[in-house]
């Protein structure tokens, strides 16, 4: 059945209206007032935003991590998403030394399939670089639309690509038309500080913040940002969590290269006292990079506002306490690396975000949407409202408090890291592709109904004929 959404206010990364929406076949088929309402359910949205929906660049659904694997798969991770207003998802396909590449893919496809209730898609991790991969790049493209490649600085032993890994892979984006990204943080001085640690004794949580000091990553967030300009390629860097890190992509963005930064909830709101919370309460508050100290908090929030970062990532990768986190008790290396932050990361940007001022409704929009579509080749099928473009729509109260907690998230895992804080802003109802997932705040969705999306090379902005000749191959 067509839908219209009446009496909302229209809000896009660049203009603020109000109008009606007129959905027809997943598609946003008009805009404007005074549509004929006979035949056609009409969703009243008076006194509510009207978004695009969200899109998160950085997710970790089902993924194996230290012995262990991220409570949150594809059906819980993707309906956690979508009350938290997101309607897509980019999750990380981590890849194995020697094999085939098609193969991680493959794995990735058989975890998401019949499972996702919002659309999805691919990154694919780079760990190693050769005649045999280099050969396989170009298929993963044209097949698989996967068009970004995930190379990890740190982790070593596991994760851990040189620089060479990296420079060549910078080369081969450049010329295949597919963004680079980088978890960056130095592995090999971790790896030091860390043994170090463990050697006199200390165990404990914070440790995991002492051993990554953020030195470590604005050296790395520089290295791989001139790389890159070598390479004249293209590079997003993944997690900002300090100062050292925007200073150095503000550095080379002053400099015209192509480098682009995305931050995460937690650490704009969180801080590194979190790690040395009692009776080891400290591990909920544990992933990479660490959080930092409070000072870093506004220096993130004043590169979200001049554009030197520009993505709001939630880097969703959530272990339960009890259970998966304790296995790291007497020893900070072995707790699973990760938190749950998919469901708040809409509602943190706008209640810290908009609501105090710090960056306008327009930005916000762009911040938790039209920016990712952009760069990651959905852009206008994703990312925005307009005539043409799938009608992932939020309906948002501006004026609702509330507190978020485990007790009410939807999230599978047994704590929330942001307990008892409060929001002003709630996602009312959701839709994919015109169809409701959430409806008046319950979940009416369709488990299985997200659809996997192939993504156009970096750079591209399609046409909707375009776009649908590339998801029908």
């Amino acid at each position: 059945m067509k839908k219209i959404i009446k009496n909302g206010v229209i809000v896009t990364a660049t203009d603020t209206y109000e109008a009606d929406l007129l959905i027809e076949n997943g598609k946003i088929a008009a805009i404007g007032t005074n549509f004929d309402t006979n035949g056609v359910e009409v969703v009243d949205a008076e006194g509510n935003y009207v978004f695009p929906g969200g899109i998160d660049p950085h997710t970790h659904l089902e993924m194996p991590f230290g012995g262990t694997v991220s409570k949150d798969d594809f059906e819980t991770g993707t309906i956690a998403a979508a009350f938290g207003g997101t309607t897509t998802v980019i999750d990380f396909c981590l890849t194995n030394k020697g094999e085939p590449l098609q193969n991680s893919i493959d794995t990735w496809h058989a975890k998401s399939k019949d499972k996702a209730v919002i659309d999805y898609s691919f990154h694919l991790m780079i760990g190693e670089i050769n005649e045999k991969v280099l050969k396989q790049l170009p298929e993963v493209i044209e097949k698989e639309g996967i068009t970004s490649f995930k190379v990890f600085m740190a982790y070593k032993n596991v994760f851990q690509a040189d620089d060479e890994t990296l420079f060549r892979t910078l080369v081969t984006a450049k010329e295949l038309g597919a963004l680079v990204m980088v978890h960056a943080e130095n592995g090999d001085v971790i790896e030091y500080l860390t043994e170090k640690a463990l050697k006199e004794g200390n165990t404990e949580p914070i440790y995991h913040a002492l051993t990554r000091p953020p030195e470590l990553e604005g050296e790395a967030t520089g290295r791989a940002a001139r790389l890159t300009g070598l390479a004249d390629s293209q590079l997003y860097v993944v997690h900002v969590s300090c100062s050292d890190a925007a200073e150095q992509i503000a550095q080379a963005r002053s400099k015209g290269l192509n480098v682009w930064g995305e931050t995460c909830p937690q650490y704009l709101v969180l801080d590194q006292s979190y790690l040395e919370r009692p009776n080891f309460e400290g591990a909920k508050y544990v992933w990479s990079p660490p959080l930092r100290e409070k000072w870093n908090q506004e220096i993130l929030w004043n590169a979200l506002k001049s554009g030197q970062l520009q993505t709001l990532g939630s880097d969703q990768c959530s272990f339960d306490f009890k259970g998966q986190k304790d296995l790291g008790k007497g020893n900070f290396t072995k707790i699973p690396n990760g938190g749950p932050i998919i469901e708040d990361r809409v509602s943190i940007l706008y209640s810290e975000g908009v609501n105090k001022g710090r960056i306008t409704l327009n930005q916000f929009v762009d911040i938790m949407s039209t920016r990712s579509a952009k760069l990651f080749g959905l852009y206008p099928q994703k990312g925005t409202i307009a005539v043409g473009s799938d009608a992932d729509i939020v309906i948002f109260n501006p004026n609702k408090e509330r507190v978020i907690s485990a007790e009410t998230h939807h999230m599978a895992v047994d704590y929330n890291a942001f307990e008892g804080m409060n929001v002003t802003g709630e996602v009312v109802s959701v839709f994919s592709r015109g169809d409701y997932v959430v409806k008046d705040k319950k979940f009416v969705g369709e488990i299985g109904k997200g659809k996997y999306l192939k993504r156009a090379k970096y750079g591209s902005e399609l046409s909707s004929k375009e776009r649908e000749t590339l998801q029908s191959s």
